[in-house]
């Protein structure tokens, strides 16, 4: 039986109990090889964690901040659809952003401020931050390539959002858990989800079994050979 009822207590035991590893090594079993977002997404600090549902968010590169000759009606707006992607996160969800050409920061402060507010579980985007003294102290979950200053508003501008995305070949679609700590960001199906978060919690708790067992003198070809778990 699963041990939480709902999302709020699913996120809360994920960050408690689980680690990106653990669940990516369950997918890997059940043939969902490729559910890890590029290395190059990391923390803006070591012990921040993210755990929330996908809302994906796609961004395009653009060459000026108005356009009055395009025929997209798009690029006569500040950031295209950005503020509305803001105002539509909803409680547990993660900010999940990729398009771009890592060129210009997708994230800053005054973003993670908004969406904070509204409940969300962080941001996660295939590009740059900015403002990371602002968002260290608003200790708010966000990964990505690092820091860099340069804006995104004559640069580029979010063209969709809450659409299916790919980044570094894993498809994401909105509702689907995202899970990511110091070793990777990964991305859990919603179709799978069940399976996938029961099993990672069972193999969790097994694991601190070989732990102590191997801690207590027992060889790794025995642990392994007993528990099934290394």
């Amino acid at each position: 039986m699963k041990p939480w009822k709902n999302d709020n207590e699913l996120f809360d035991m994920m960050k408690k109990e689980l680690f990106s590893a653990v669940v990516g090594d369950i997918m890997d079993k059940h043939g969902l090889l490729h559910q890890f977002l590029p290395p190059s997404i990391q923390p803006l600090r070591d012990d921040m964690v993210v755990v929330g549902r996908a809302m994906p968010v796609l961004e395009a590169d653009t060459f000026e901040e108005i356009s009055k000759v395009s025929k997209n009606p798009l690029m006569s707006r500040p950031f295209g659809l950005m503020l509305e992607a803001l105002d539509d996160i909803k409680e547990n969800e993660v900010y999940l952003c990729t398009g771009a050409s890592p060129k210009y920061a997708l994230w800053g402060e005054i973003m993670s401020t908004r969406i904070k507010y509204l409940g969300a579980a962080g941001a996660v985007v295939d590009g740059y931050s900015r403002d990371t003294k602002g968002i260290l102290e608003l200790d708010f979950p966000t990964f990505s390539y690092g820091r860099y200053a340069q804006d995104q508003a004559p640069r580029g501008k979010v063209i969709d959002f809450r659409t299916p995305i790919e980044i570094g070949g894993v498809k994401v679609h909105s509702g689907d858990i995202i899970f990511g700590d110091l070793d990777g960001v990964c991305v859990v199906p919603q179709e799978y989800e069940p399976d996938i978060i029961s099993e990672s919690w069972e193999k969790a708790n097994g694991e601190k079994v070989v732990k102590k067992a191997i801690e207590n003198g027992m060889s790794a070809v025995e642990a392994f050979g007993k528990y099934g778990i290394m």
